[in-house]
């Protein structure tokens, strides 16, 4: 391998960990943290099968958001669905003819829509961007990292569009490449191409990798640890009563 591939495939691997690990240990903090008291935003459901389906709601359709700003919605709803088809569209990428979903992404209209997604997302992220810019009250609570984020990921959409509609890489010996790293080698390592606006994009996706464990981009896996949306409104019928209260009622009942 080239000293160029031997770097990024270094990068991977330890990007891939970080990411890894990183979620892993936030999700393991967010299901250890306690949340006794019920606190769900009503009108809540009364029933698990009633949370599960306003847990849906809220991933795919992002119902709350819905309610409360619908320009957000809008641009918030089409960059997440646009990374989706992007996301699809990128697998062609990582998996071979004999993987069990290949006649799916392989579909025409699986990589057309992902192709075009990413106009899709940047045109989210310009949205949600201004957004922090000309409303006052967001503008406010609004951090460096904020806006870093966004223009991180535009600039990853953008990168992929120019290498869609402006100057195509060598597709096919990409794909050896990423394979090569995720057979760890098993068939032979392919170098990676030294095509600019590639380099740019890979490096753009595993700056993302790593800070995405640190980030408030966390809002994905977080979402479904959220005692808002997560618990159902049946604070009668399981109370919760504290150490001392417990106590309290105990030597009560015992007097």
């Amino acid at each position: 391998m080239s000293a160029l591939s031997v770097f990024y495939a270094i990068l991977f691997y330890v990007a891939t960990l970080i990411l890894v690990i990183g979620v892993v240990r936030k999700i393991t903090q967010y299901a250890r943290t306690p949340a006794p008291l019920k606190i769900p935003t009503t009108p809540a459901p009364t029933t698990q099968t009633g949370v599960v389906l306003r847990m849906a709601r809220e991933v795919v359709l992002f119902s709350s958001l819905f309610k409360s700003n619908k320009w957000t919605w809008i641009f918030g709803w089409l960059f997440h669905f646009s990374l989706l088809l992007a996301f699809f569209r990128h697998l062609r990428y990582a998996l071979t003819p004999d993987c069990f979903i290949w006649p799916l992404i392989d579909l025409e209209l699986v990589q057309a829509a992902g192709k075009y997604a990413g106009l899709g997302m940047a045109a989210g992220l310009v949205g949600l961007f201004g957004r922090r810019i000309f409303v006052d009250r967001v503008r406010y609570i609004s951090s460096p990292s904020d806006y870093f984020m966004l223009i991180l990921l535009l600039a990853i959409a953008a990168s992929g569009l120019s290498m869609s509609f402006v100057s195509h890489p060598d597709i096919v010996n990409l794909k050896g490449f990423i394979l090569s790293l995720i057979t760890l080698g098993w068939n032979g390592w392919v170098n990676m191409p030294t095509d600019g606006l590639l380099i740019t994009h890979l490096t753009l996706v595993i700056l993302l990798m790593i800070i995405f464990p640190i980030s408030k981009l966390l809002h994905a896996p977080g979402v479904f640890f959220s005692p808002t949306r997560n618990q159902v409104d049946n604070p009668r019928e399981k109370r919760h009563i504290s150490p001392w209260g417990k106590a309290l009622d105990d030597a009560e009942a015992d007097a």
